[in-house]
């Protein structure tokens, strides 16, 4: 009978992660924190709240669509809005408030709420859930976040740590979104080991794409990018998805991107070089993919930083190469007939 991946020694989870290092050219310690993300994805989607979820973001791009081979350390999952504040949004399919100042008050009662609930009605479940599963590893959570300190068997350069960061968000309903089957990358090349598997509903990839690019042209104008340091995986990820198909599709698709730009005007308001950023400008034509000045060097750095710790496989772009490819990208999304 086969055993499970978490029932191994640390020395016999070691040796088999070497097997599948060796025939996929990925780093132990990467394909050994993928599984604990895909343990992690189960653990949520299989919880009281798992149905009022949804995965998004560039692990979804990887894990659910395999439109990008970097790895994607980090769960983002979005917590419907209808779900932590029904007074507010009530059940529309697109909730939004009426006026700015309605927004701050919405995004006030979520900022206040979510970090609640990851402490008091996530935080126990995974504690639990590690407990039940024999799982050694420390649960905590901060803010809206959720992590899972680990210890790994090995360690990179440290760009990557040994730990699963879920980020949760409330400010939308995470839709469109469909169920995917997820799996361990270790599992391809190790038949004889049971991994976890999941099914979350997953964020469809036309709206990450739109996302991604609006992040990115937020970016370009005022140098910040929410969330944790790495940032330059938005960029690679917009170039795997132009590859797959995913930026044709959605360039085509304005009333997706005006739906984004709705509402990250409403619940992410940015202010850029010369004022607050125009995200229906740049759902409609006038998007910037392309950071200059400092804006662009500390991208760069950021971009070396992820192929030295083996997140990106051959063939490798180089940076100026990926910044081509999203210039081409601008391009398509500001031509008018695409």
């Amino acid at each position: 009978m086969a055993d499970g991946f978490f029932s191994l020694s640390a020395d016999d989870r070691r040796e088999a992660l070497a097997l599948a290092s060796a025939e996929s050219g990925r780093p132990i310690h990467l394909l050994e924190k993928d599984i604990w993300v895909v343990w992690t994805l189960h653990a949520l989607f299989t919880g009281p709240f798992g149905e009022h979820l949804v995965f998004k973001g560039g692990t979804s791009l990887s894990k659910a669509y395999t439109v990008i081979q970097r790895f994607s350390e980090d769960i983002d999952v979005t917590y419907d809005i209808r779900a932590i504040t029904p007074e507010l949004a009530g059940d529309k399919e697109e909730p939004l408030p009426r006026s700015k100042s309605q927004a701050r008050r919405w995004r006030e009662a979520i900022e206040e709420k979510l970090p609640k609930w990851t402490a008091e009605t996530v935080l126990p479940y995974i504690i639990e859930k590690l407990a039940a599963d024999g799982m050694d590893a420390k649960a905590y959570a901060e803010a809206d976040c959720l992590f899972l300190d680990y210890e790994p068997v090995e360690r990179g350069t440290g760009y990557v740590a040994p730990s699963v960061r879920v980020e949760f968000g409330a400010k939308s309903t995470g839709e469109p979104a469909k169920a995917v089957d997820i799996t361990c990358d270790a599992a391809l090349y190790l038949n004889d080991i049971i991994f976890p598997t999941a099914t979350p509903r997953v964020m469809l990839a036309e709206r990450t794409f739109w996302e991604k690019a609006t992040a990115a042209h937020a970016y370009c104008l005022n140098g910040v990018i929410r969330g944790r340091g790495a940032y330059a995986r938005h960029w690679h990820d917009l170039t795997k998805l132009a590859e797959a198909g995913i930026a044709e599709a959605a360039a085509q698709d304005r009333s997706l991107a005006e739906a984004v730009a709705r509402h990250k005007t409403l619940f992410f308001p940015e202010t850029g070089d010369a004022g607050a950023v125009d995200y229906h400008a740049a759902a409609a034509g006038e998007i910037r993919l392309a950071p200059e000045g400092d804006r662009r060097v500390k991208l760069e750095a950021d971009y070396n930083a992820m192929i030295a710790d083996g997140l990106l496989p051959e063939p490798i772009d180089t940076f100026e190469e990926m910044i081509v490819k999203c210039l081409a990208i601008q391009h398509q999304l500001n031509t008018p007939e695409s």
